[in-house]
């Protein structure tokens, strides 16, 4: 697997010609009247064209304002990725937002979650950060991911998160 920072001009729809979103969920955490319970929510999150289609232009953003688009690549196909914003979040600027972080399903359950996770950590920790700031998704297996990885509720929930993902659970990770 190599590992690398993905360009700007990397950033379009072919670079996820062979990347596997498909991720097929039964049980959610969700949080309701202040307790977290796991409820099951069957559905199956995959992405559409118009989804590659605002994922290539937050990433492409995300490159262009000084934040990271780092890929993990087998044979030269992308095969996970994370993204982590540049402007500080929270009352205290002290959290950098990790908007996204994916493996393909046929890559699933290797580690490569991880070394990106760490990754993102420590490109964060180099800009002064001193909190990633996580919208997650609530599959338990996607929260069990997270919690592996060391992260918790957040402290201080980002509105423009919490109101464009209402299931998401928000979390953060120290860096």
């Amino acid at each position: 697997m190599e590992y690398r920072i993905i360009k700007e001009e990397e950033i379009d729809r072919k670079l996820f010609e062979k990347f596997i979103r498909h991720q097929v969920v039964t049980k959610c955490r969700r949080r309701e009247a202040g307790v977290w319970t796991v409820q099951e929510i069957p559905f199956v999150d995959d992405w559409s064209e118009a989804d590659y289609k605002i994922l290539t232009d937050c990433l492409r953003n995300t490159a262009r304002t000084g934040g990271l688009v780092y890929g993990a690549f087998s044979e030269n196909v992308l095969k996970g990725f994370t993204s982590v914003e540049s402007a500080p979040l929270g009352k205290n600027r002290e959290y950098l937002d990790l908007t996204s972080i994916h493996v393909s399903e046929d890559m699933r359950g290797r580690g490569i979650g991880r070394v990106l996770f760490t990754a993102a950590k420590d490109w964060a920790r180099a800009r002064g950060a001193k909190k990633l700031y996580i919208s997650a998704h609530s599959a338990v297996e996607s929260q069990a991911f997270y919690r592996a990885m060391g992260c918790v509720e957040a402290q201080e929930y980002q509105a423009a998160h919490v109101e464009a993902e209402p299931c998401d659970c928000q979390l953060e990770c120290k860096v």
